[in-house]
């Protein structure tokens, strides 16, 4: 059997590119081959629901397409217990995670916070603009954030697990994500998250339970931040969103959900 596993949305284009000039080569090579390498496979596994909706669009048979997420391993390390709110941010530093959101969100809160942006500046695309990162330190400075915020610049993996394991809560901003790995890494740590509706966020996030789901106004943003203040309730989340990325991303699941697909043809 044909089996694709995209590695990323199938639609990723029209969200990373913003005009229709620069869509174009895509869209023409789609028109060109008809998308017959996708098309012709007799299964498309997908790691989220959002890339299972962009499959169906893209034009693949509901039947053909499955979801499979990657898989992690849960962090039972016992966390750092903080005086100080620590907000996490991790990933690559590109336009579309929308960092500047979550500066503005932050510049809001009345209690004393430090946010920790972790990751390097990485293009997205052939035509996305460089100085992004720069105009992020820019914008902390003007909103007098300098001091309660930290550009670690990137980290190894084995680094950022020490980040995760510090944090109080984890906030993601981006505005398109197939799949956002950072978030089930947050989760594997025991970190409540507030993110917006992108990615696998839509699959681990349960208002409320395990974290908030949010929009990109950074006052509704900001408003999530204070409703986990407080110890108890992110506590609580915390375990509630570990167990959730125990019972749903655990790597024996996801490889017997590989085999029995593949046992099925």
């Amino acid at each position: 059997p044909f089996v694709l596993n995209t590695h990323g949305s199938l639609l990723g284009v029209k969200n990373y590119l913003p005009s229709f000039f620069q869509r174009f080569p895509y869209r023409a090579y789609d028109l060109l081959t008809l998308k017959t390498s996708a098309k012709r496979a007799d299964a498309i596994i997908v790691s989220s629901k959002f890339e299972y909706e962009d499959a169906l669009e893209f034009g693949i048979s509901k039947d053909k397409v499955h979801i499979i997420p990657m898989g992690i391993k849960v962090d039972d390390t016992k966390k750092i217990i903080n005086n100080t709110l620590q907000l996490l941010f991790v990933g690559r530093i590109a336009r579309v995670r929308r960092i500047e959101l979550l500066l503005q969100a932050v510049e809001k809160l009345k209690f004393p916070f430090h946010l920790t942006i972790a990751g390097g500046e990485e293009k997205t695309s052939s035509v996305t603009r460089s100085g992004y990162l720069k105009g992020l330190k820019d914008l902390a400075h003007r909103l007098n954030l300098n001091k309660k915020v930290t550009f670690t610049g990137r980290k190894t993996q084995e680094e950022l697990k020490e980040y995760y394991r510090m944090a109080d809560l984890f906030v993601y901003p981006s505005k398109y994500e197939n799949f956002g790995q950072p978030l089930i890494e947050a989760g594997a740590h025991g970190l409540p998250i507030i993110a917006t509706s992108v990615g696998v966020a839509r699959d681990i996030i349960i208002d409320g339970e395990t974290g908030y789901l949010t929009s990109d106004d950074p006052k509704t943003m900001s408003d999530r931040i204070q409703l986990l203040q407080d110890h108890k309730l992110r506590q609580q989340m915390g375990v509630q969103i570990k167990d959730l990325i125990r019972e749903k991303f655990k790597w024996e699941n996801i490889m017997n959900q590989y085999v029995n697909l593949y046992n099925s043809f």
